[in-house]
């Protein structure tokens, strides 16, 4: 990188003083999630930058809170990456989407909100891409509950069946039950270590 976190952090302090950054080891944290696409679009813009390639986007969880991590380059100036941070509470994690500004975004948006339920407000196709339509939870969140893959549920059984797989009885019966009782196959940890 041929720039430095503190010179882009003085950079958008001089441009935009209303926003607010803060520096966590080598990336910048955007304290109001709605600031996001007003720094992507200087960052992109500013011929001192030219950050013109969005990398990745990813979520991360940090128990109390979830982040979407942003990694940008400058194809032009052949430097980077500038990584850039926003955080959201889980119970409204809601961050504005990139889309128009790196049509990158697109899919990686899709991914973290399929697997860390970050909402990607203004997103052209805000669906899963991994799960299926009605998969409850977000697997890569630290609270997700595991299913217990060798426990079948009603929509498991419906799934299968629909393909033309044959289930047993018994495992009908179980997932029936399941639903009657208001239960989930959830997996747990077994009471001795298996060897």
């Amino acid at each position: 990188m041929t720039f430095s976190i503190e010179e882009v952090k003085k950079e958008l302090a001089v441009r935009m003083p209303d926003i607010k950054l803060r520096t966590i080891r080598d990336s910048l944290l955007i304290e109001n999630p709605e600031n996001l696409p007003r720094v992507a679009v200087f960052l992109k813009e500013n011929p001192a930058f030219l950050l013109d390639y969005l990398s990745s986007v990813t979520g991360a969880d940090y128990l109390n809170y979830l982040e979407s991590i942003y990694h940008f380059y400058s194809m032009a100036k052949k430097h980077g990456p500038l990584v850039l941070r926003v955080r959201v509470p889980k119970h409204s994690a809601t961050v504005p989407t990139l889309v128009p500004i790196y049509r990158s975004a697109e899919l990686q948006e899709r991914e973290a909100y399929d697997t860390f339920g970050i909402v990607y407000e203004g997103h052209p196709d805000l669906r899963r891409l991994f799960m299926w339509e009605g998969f409850e939870g977000y697997p890569l969140r630290k609270d997700y509950a595991q299913e217990d893959s060798e426990t079948l549920e009603t929509a498991d059984v419906s799934w299968l069946e629909a393909r033309g797989v044959t289930v047993p009885a018994e495992m009908k019966q179980k997932a029936q039950e399941l639903r009657d009782s208001g239960e989930r196959a959830l997996a747990q940890k077994p009471l001795k270590p298996r060897n």
